[in-house]
């Protein structure tokens, strides 16, 4: 699985103001106002200051208590909370991982009438991608079968409605194989596969990187590849070193030494060598 570290950081530096008021006297009289350590969220509430705790519990390693306070949240209407839950229990972060859980939240994000441009179409945005990501493969003994084309659709409502980079990528490398109820196309995959390296998303720069190399444009597409592995979080950098050793062992010894030094240009200067 794929989390979304962007999304995550815009959405704990959007609390962390209201979270982490200063002084331990002022969050824990906050703390009182919401949550009981005996008996947990206090009846009638407000559902955005139990999210708010939630968020503060989880800071502070009190995981058990964001839980609870999440559920509630959510159950009132904070899609945010929801999410949150989702993804807790999408990588066992502070519950036990339970894959069909996070599906289901998941859904329940996606369902909600929430418009591209919303503060809160970042969420429905992951959302989407998730379930995607739990479609392309399924959740064993669960009523979630594999199914590449819903998997298709949930990917094509991120990249289309919320421009998602990820989602653009998955796209992108649908097209390719021909996945998903779509025809292959590399000119498909190539127009994806751009939106998402114009976003910097690393797995997207170094697969274009390779068709490009592939089409005969060798210094620009071992560019794109060799500064695409150095901008790779850990998870994606295996198969990127192996696509661009593949290429770099295939090139010329001129067009290493040019694309080495494009590569470095594209990390300096932040561009995708493609134009």
């Amino acid at each position: 699985m794929r989390t979304s570290e962007m999304l995550r950081s815009s959405v704990f530096s959007a609390l962390v103001a209201l979270a982490t008021l200063g002084a331990v006297g002022q969050a824990m009289a906050f703390d009182d106002k919401v949550f009981d350590d005996k008996t947990g969220v206090k009846p009638q509430s407000s559902p955005w200051a139990v999210f708010q705790f939630g968020f503060s519990a989880y800071k502070s390693g009190h995981k058990d208590q964001a839980v609870e306070a999440y559920k509630y949240a959510a159950e009132n209407g904070q899609i945010g909370a929801t999410w949150k839950l989702a993804r807790m229990y999408a990588e066992g972060d502070g519950v036990t991982r339970d894959d069909y859980a996070a599906f289901k939240f998941f859904s329940e994000i996606v369902d909600q009438d929430v418009e591209p441009g919303s503060p809160e179409e970042s969420y429905v945005s992951d959302a989407l991608v998730a379930l995607g990501d739990y479609l392309r493969k399924g959740i064993p003994g669960t009523p979630v079968e594999e199914n590449d084309v819903a998997a298709q659709e949930y990917y094509m409502r991120a990249a289309a409605n919320y421009r998602n980079p990820n989602a653009q990528f998955e796209i992108g490398r649908m097209f390719l194989k021909g996945e998903g109820g779509v025809k292959a196309s590399v000119k498909q995959a190539g127009r994806w596969l751009q939106l998402a390296a114009e976003k910097g998303h690393a797995g997207a720069q170094a697969t274009l990187g390779n068709l490009l190399f592939q089409s005969g444009k060798i210094v620009r597409g071992l560019a794109m590849m060799t500064a695409a592995l150095q901008r790779a979080p850990a998870a994606d950098q295996p198969w990127i070193r192996s696509m661009q050793e593949e290429a770099f062992a295939a090139a010329g010894e001129a067009d290493r030494r040019t694309a080495i030094s494009l590569a470095d240009d594209i990390l300096t200067k932040g561009n995708n060598g493609d134009q």
